[in-house]
């Protein structure tokens, strides 16, 4: 925080400048059964100011890992520490759910995130899109072991992911699940004595709020999932889990800027008549009002507000003073660049600075705005000019503190 002072004579300006930038933390559910963690940090850029999203930086697990090329668009996979065992022999061309079949959450699931500290919530949107891992038994199967190929040819409404390799003991596999999918099954012709599923993996599609919206901080959220038959994660009557919980920790950070500068001297204003003193002077004539626009330079990815604050007051808002102990009103305004708007969209244009705040309780950002031109608005009328000058050659000041604060 700085305090750089601008004035007539003694005027000052406050820029606030809030910038969180909270390390994730892990955090355990109550919730027993297998844990994974889901991160994801937005922080502006200045080279994309218009690309405003989080970045998931979840280290990725099993498929994505192993075969990133095939993990792009936004798809990330974790594990899925849980295995599968058939607790009885598969039995050739049997009913879906006496098989190996798949049924996963493929839908968008909610996930509410709060603030750690305000307790503010927003929602994630996850989706499961893809299961795999690798099928194991102890008798060899050959080429013919399944209906529809072998077994890196994913039945509908699963699709193919890319990836199939192994043995006759052990195959490695990968299917894309569509949103909303139902059931993929996977008919064998010949019994399977002992059959598992191990080394599982899951790919995801997250959706994450508009960061421009949030606080700055960190979001936490837990969501779990149940595993088993008529389950979220369903794989029939015979292959059941050693586990039957799967909770997903959200932890999303939010690394907000918002900094003010203001070119060298510009902490301190002399208010002037339009043209200058000598010119009214001149003239011979009352100025119709003194008068000083300041430009600042502003980068900002959240949203604020604004406040005054004074050393002398008159009204709502500052006051300057002589020697004399004489006063008059000191009118301060904003213009912000493009980009920050008011709550309904409106742009902002010469809305005045008030103690009470009234005007001036949210701005919000459109972008990341990055160093683009305002101007603070510096005035006292005609009316008031007028007096003062009927007091003579006397010096007014007074102390302006203008204050940007992001925690709203």
């Amino acid at each position: 925080m700085t305090r750089p002072f601008i004035g007539m004579k003694t005027m000052s300006a406050l820029f606030s400048q809030v910038v969180a930038v909270a390390a994730a933390l892990l955090f355990s559910s109550s919730a027993p059964g297998a844990t994974e963690e889901i991160t994801a940090v937005f922080r502006p850029d200045p080279g994309n100011p218009m690309v405003n999203q989080f970045e998931n930086t979840t280290p990725p697990g099993g498929y994505c890992r192993d075969h990133p090329t095939y993990c792009q668009n936004g798809v990330f996979s974790i594990n899925f520490p849980i295995n599968f065992n058939a607790v009885v022999p598969i039995q050739p061309l049997d009913e879906i759910r006496n098989g190996p079949m798949f049924q996963v959450p493929s839908w968008l699931t909610a996930v509410t995130v709060r603030h750690r500290e305000m307790g503010h919530t927003e929602q994630v949107l996850l989706r499961v899109s893809g299961i795999g891992g690798a099928h194991e038994q102890t008798q060899p199967l050959h080429e013919g072991t399944w209906e529809g190929g072998n077994w890196v040819n994913a039945p509908s409404p699963c699709q193919y992911g890319g990836v199939g390799y192994g043995n006759a003991y052990y195959y490695g596999f990968f299917w894309r699940v569509p949103p909303g999918a139902g059931v993929c099954f996977k008919r064998p012709t010949h019994i399977l004595p002992d059959f598992k599923y191990s080394n599982l993996s899951i790919s995801y599609e997250l959706i994450t709020p508009n960061p421009l919206g949030m606080l700055s901080g960190t979001y936490e959220g837990t969501h779990t999932f149940l595993i088993g038959p008529g389950q979220d994660f369903d794989m029939g009557d015979v292959m059941l889990p050693d586990d039957n919980v799967l909770t997903l920790n959200f932890v999303l950070d939010v690394e907000h800027a918002l900094k003010v500068e203001l070119p060298a001297g510009g902490n301190r204003i002399e208010l002037v008549p339009q043209g200058g003193w000598q010119t009214w002077l001149n003239q011979g004539r009352k100025p119709a009002r003194l008068f000083r626009d300041q430009t600042f330079h502003i980068y900002v990815s959240s949203r604020f507000k604004m406040q005054l604050e004074c050393e002398r007051v008159i009204g709502d808002t500052c006051a300057l003073k002589n020697g004399d102990g004489h006063k008059v009103p000191l009118d301060i305004s904003v213009s912000l660049p493009h980009g920050l708007t008011r709550p309904d969209g409106s742009g902002v244009d010469r809305q005045p600075l008030l103690l009470s705040g009234a005007g001036t309780e949210e701005f919000q950002p459109g972008f990341y705005v990055n160093h683009r031109p305002g101007t603070l608005h510096f005035e006292v009328k005609k009316e008031h000019a007028d007096t003062m000058v009927a007091q003579g050659g006397t010096t007014y000041s007074g102390q302006v503190t203008v204050v940007w604060d992001s925690e709203l």
